[in-house]
C-alpha cells in the first residue's frame, strides 16, 4: 500500500469519526474542486459551465449531464487528450485485455447497454485507490463473527459474475490479479453462464470466505445449499446489481448462515454505498453525491421515491461525472439508521425507464412498478426465478424456471392469479398474459432483469 493510499483510508475512517460536519466539508470542497479541475481540463464541461461562477460548492447550481450526451461527446468529455473514442473502443473489443491498464494508466469497464447505449467509462490510479479505502471502511463494520468466517476462507472471494467482457466486477478483479499475482488466488470469478451444478462444484472447491453476485443468481445458490449440493461458508455474501427483496434476502442468510448485504453502485461510481445489517444502504457522500430529484431535477424530500438520482463523483478526474443522471429511483431514510452510521442511507426502489406503462380505458395510461411484481412473486412457492416481459402495450409474457421437483402448471396457475390480482387492483384487467417457453434470460453483462418494459 502506498503512502496516498494509506492517507485515503486515514481519512475515510476520520470522516466516520467527525460525523455529518465533516463528512459535508469534504464533499463541499471536492465538489469544488472537481468542478474546478473538470472546467480546466475537459473542453465538454468547459462549454457547459462557462456561464457558471468560478467557484461551485453547490451541485444544484450544475447543469445535469446523462450517458447519452457525455459518450457523443467523448473525445472532448475526457480530460486526457491522448484518450479518444476510437482507442478506447478498439481496446474494449479485447477481452485478453481486461484489467489492463488501458495506456499504461486507467482502468476501463463498460456497460452492457440494457438502457439502449453501452457506456465506456475509465477509472484513474485516484479512484481507485478512494475505492479501496471506503471499502476498508466498510469492511471494519462487518462484526467479529463474520471477519473470523472470513479468515477462515482464507480472504477468498467468489464474485458470480459474467465473464469474459470489461465489465465493472470482471475488470476490477482482473486488474487485482495483474497487480497482485501473488495474491490472484484470494479473487475468482465464476461465470453465472455455467449450468448451477458445475457452478456449486466450481464454488465447493474454492470454499470462498465471502460470496458476491446479482441478487437474483444469489437466491438459486441458496437453493443449491438448501438442497445440499452447494455446501460453502462465506462469512459475508454481497448482493447487487438487482434490487434485494426482504424475501430473497432472509432466503440467501437463511441458507448460507452468512451476514448478507445489499450493494448500489454503477460502473460510472463504483464505490458509490455499502449495505448494512438493516438493508439500508449507506452513500459515501464523502467521496460522492446522490440527489434524489422528481422528473424534472427538482431536489425530492426524504422519505419519499424520487422519479431519478443525480450523481457526482468526486474522486474520478480522468473522465468527470458531474450531476449525471443515472435513472434510478431511491428513497433516502428520513430518520438515522439504527446502525449508527453518520451517512445518509437509501433504498432503490428501480429505475424510472422500467416502470411498466398500460393504456387505459379512458385514453390515459396505468403505471405499475418493477418491484410490485417482484414483491407478489417471491411469495409464490415453486419459482427459482422469472421474469415479466411487456411484449405489447397490453400484453405481458411471463418466464418462469422452476424449484427441482415443483409442478409447472400449478405454479403458472398460482403465478396467473396473483398477476392478474396486481393487474385489477391497478384497473389494468384488460392485460393479457402469456406463459412463455423459453426461460428467464440475462443480460450480456450478466444482469437479470426480473420486469423488461416495452420499448419507448
Amino acid at each position: 500500500m502506498t503512502e496516498n493510499e494509506r492517507n485515503l483510508a486515514r481519512d475515510a475512517r476520520r470522516a466516520l469519526r467527525e460525523g455529518p460536519e465533516g463528512i459535508a466539508r469534504r464533499q463541499r470542497a471536492r465538489l469544488a474542486e472537481a468542478v474546478a479541475y473538470a472546467r480546466a481540463h475537459s473542453p465538454y464541461y468547459r462549454e457547459l459551465y462557462r456561464a457558471l461562477p468560478d467557484e461551485i460548492d453547490d451541485p444544484a447550481r450544475l447543469p445535469v449531464t446523462d450517458k447519452k450526451a457525455l459518450m457523443a461527446r467523448f473525445d472532448e468529455w475526457v480530460t486526457d487528450p491522448d484518450v479518444t473514442l476510437a482507442k478506447a473502443r478498439e481496446f474494449v473489443a479485447d477481452p485478453a485485455l481486461v484489467g489492463e491498464r488501458f495506456q499504461g494508466r486507467y482502468l476501463v469497464a463498460t456497460t452492457s447497454g440494457t438502457s439502449g447505449l453501452r457506456g465506456i467509462f475509465l477509472q484513474d490510479e485516484r479512484s481507485v485507490a478512494v475505492g479501496n479505502a471506503v471499502g476498508q471502511r466498510a469492511r471494519a463494520g462487518l462484526g467479529v463473527g463474520a471477519l473470523v468466517r472470513l479468515m477462515r476462507g482464507a480472504g477468498r472471494t467468489a464474485i458470480v459474475s459474467a465473464p469474459p467482457g470489461h465489465f465493472s466486477t470482471v475488470a476490477g478483479a482482473a486488474r487485482f490479479r495483474r497487480d497482485y499475482p501473488r495474491l490472484g488466488w484470494m479473487m475468482r470469478e465464476f461465470s453465472i453462464h455455467k449450468p448451477l451444478p458445475e457452478l456449486a462444484a466450481e464454488l465447493n472447491r474454492y470454499n470462498p470466505g465471502s460470496l458476491a453476485g446479482f441478487s437474483g443468481m444469489l437466491g438459486l445458490l441458496a437453493g443449491e445449499q438448501e438442497a445440499g449440493r452447494l455446501h460453502i461458508h462465506p462469512g459475508v455474501v454481497i448482493a447487487g446489481g438487482e434490487a434485494l427483496t426482504e424475501e430473497n434476502r432472509a432466503r440467501i442468510a437463511a441458507a448460507f448462515h452468512a451476514q448478507v448485504r445489499s450493494a448500489y453502485a454503477a460502473t460510472e461510481c463504483g464505490f458509490l454505498t455499502y449495505g448494512c445489517a438493516h438493508n439500508w444502504l449507506h452513500v459515501n457522500t464523502d467521496w460522492a453525491v446522490l440527489e434524489p430529484v422528481d422528473a424534472d431535477h427538482r431536489p425530492v424530500p426524504p422519505g419519499q421515491p424520487s422519479h431519478t438520482v443525480l450523481l457526482s463523483n468526486l474522486a474520478n478526474r480522468v473522465q468527470p461525472i458531474l450531476r449525471y443522471d443515472l435513472g434510478d429511483n431511491v428513497l433516502v431514510r428520513p430518520d438515522a439508521c439504527p446502525c449508527g452510521s453518520p451517512l445518509p442511507a437509501v433504498q432503490v426502489q428501480g429505475r424510472a425507464a422500467e416502470m411498466l406503462e398500460f393504456p387505459a380505458g379512458d385514453g390515459g395510461h396505468v403505471h405499475i412498478s418493477p418491484m410490485a411484481f417482484g414483491t407478489l412473486l417471491d411469495r409464490v412457492p415453486g419459482i427459482a426465478q422469472f421474469q415479466v416481459v411487456q411484449s405489447e402495450p397490453a400484453t405481458l409474457r411471463v418466464r418462469l424456471k422452476q424449484v427441482d421437483g415443483a409442478d409447472p402448471d400449478h405454479v403458472w396457475r398460482t403465478v396467473r392469479e396473483e398477476i392478474s390480482r396486481l393487474l385489477a387492483e391497478h384497473r389494468a384487467e384488460h392485460v393479457a398474459l402469456e406463459r412463455a417457453e423459453e426461460p428467464p434470460e440475462q443480460s450480456a453483462g450478466g444482469k437479470f432483469r426480473r420486469v423488461i418494459p416495452l420499448a419507448r
